[in-house]
């Protein structure tokens, strides 16, 4: 059984019941604990909605589905059980234990309240964006496309820099104009608390972080190159996979290791992606997490406490597949609506993970995990990346840079 480590409520149930769940063979482990973040898919700072049980065969309940299960397993417990089964009882029980885990640190009568945001930490986002908007019908549409992302990037790395710096004390200046202009995570919290014990970088992290740059230089300026004349499509796609080596596997690993080397925790934002056993584990851990930070924290969270697990991950797809559309299909006019589209199947797909019958298919872990995962994220890739933004943007951006 795996609980909230954190919450004070969680903990005084767990003292009174352990002795009991002991006896009938549970082991208990706080939702905080590493291996159990790594085999849920769970995100360091990610909101913990609801207890877990991992079951012998591998599959996963979450809240009150948990608690049934448990009581399943103890023989004076079977009423419940059986209870759940009645329709509608377990909608019931879902939606009591849904308000408890909201609730959950407020029920002893202190409720940690979160410092709000002030109006001036959201003027950049509001004001910068639109105003790059303008510049439109005055620049090559790839160059627009990058002004476009960094006016939300950095728009963005303001308003994660003014919350944690009213939440930390005594935030040293270099670790703070680092985080600013020299680190592309949005784990403000987590980079701002500065010198840490942290473990140094090994040689072969250096050099692995360099392959990847030099392997996104072979494929932009050798390989891409050898397709533009027959197949434009596929030399953008490879273009592109050549950027984001050299970016968010390469340059980004580096200014990691860099950091790290300084003793500051700075998290790679890229966590190797391929050895991901589910969609959540992908997006929400290993998948560009400078991203999943900043929605979980100003995104998921409010809509977990409104509207529950399954709307807000719905919801908060939906608002990155919006992101995207204004990053990708704004610059290529055209191809509006299909980055949406791509991102509402992938939080279909982590809905659909979280079902019974998907974990009895064994989605979530294994191969057939890696494989779902790998149909969901690669299969509709050209909605994200669709033809018009290749034809529109990437080739020109070659033909700019020389790579053609």
């Amino acid at each position: 059984m795996l609980y909230d480590g954190e919450c004070p409520l969680c903990l005084n149930a767990v003292a009174r019941f352990a002795p009991t769940l002991h006896r009938y063979h549970f082991g208990l482990a706080p939702l905080q604990t590493a291996w159990v973040q790594q085999r849920i898919g769970l995100n360091t700072g990610e909101p913990l909605a609801e207890m877990k049980l991992l079951v012998e065969d591998g599959r996963i309940y979450g809240g009150a589905d948990a608690l049934v299960q448990i009581a399943r397993r103890i023989w004076w417990a079977m009423p419940l059980f059986a209870l759940a089964q009645v329709p509608g009882v377990k909608f019931l029980f879902r939606s009591g234990y849904r308000w408890i885990a909201v609730n959950r640190h407020c029920l002893n009568g202190a409720c940690e309240i979160p410092k709000q945001n002030q109006i001036s930490d959201w003027l950049p986002l509001f004001f910068l964006p639109p105003l790059i908007v303008f510049t439109r019908d005055f620049l090559p549409a790839w160059i627009f496309m990058w002004l476009l992302a960094f006016s939300i990037f950095s728009s963005c790395k303001w308003l994660t820099w003014r919350r944690a710096l009213r939440q930390i004390h005594g935030v040293n200046r270099f670790i703070s104009l680092g985080y600013l202009f020299v680190w592309v995570g949005m784990d403000a919290r987590n980079f701002l608390r500065g010198k840490r014990n942290v473990i140094a970088p090994k040689p072969g992290d250096w050099l692995l972080a360099a392959g990847k740059i030099f392997l996104g230089v072979v494929l932009i300026w050798l390989v891409a190159r050898r397709f533009l004349g027959t197949q434009p499509l596929a030399a953008g796609w490879i273009s592109m996979v050549g950027f984001i080596l050299c970016l968010h596997f390469g340059l980004f690993q580096l200014l990691a290791l860099v950091w790290q080397r300084a003793g500051v925790s700075a998290q790679p934002i890229m966590r190797e992606p391929l050895r991901s056993t589910s969609l959540a584990d992908f997006w929400g851990r290993r998948w560009n997490a400078a991203f999943h930070i900043l929605v979980n924290d100003f995104a998921f969270r409010p809509l977990l406490r409104k509207c529950g697990a399954t709307v807000a991950t719905i919801l908060v797809f939906l608002l990155s597949g919006l992101i995207h559309d204004f990053i990708i299909s704004l610059p290529a006019r055209g191809g509006y609506g299909l980055p949406t589209a791509y991102f509402l199947i992938q939080g279909l797909g982590v809905v659909f993970e979280r079902t019974t019958f998907a974990n009895w298919l064994g989605f979530g872990r294994g191969w057939r995990g890696w494989l779902f995962t790998a149909i969901c994220t690669v299969g509709p890739a050209f909605w994200l990346f669709h033809p018009i933004f290749v034809r529109n943007v990437i080739l020109p951006m070659l033909q700019a840079i020389g790579a053609t």
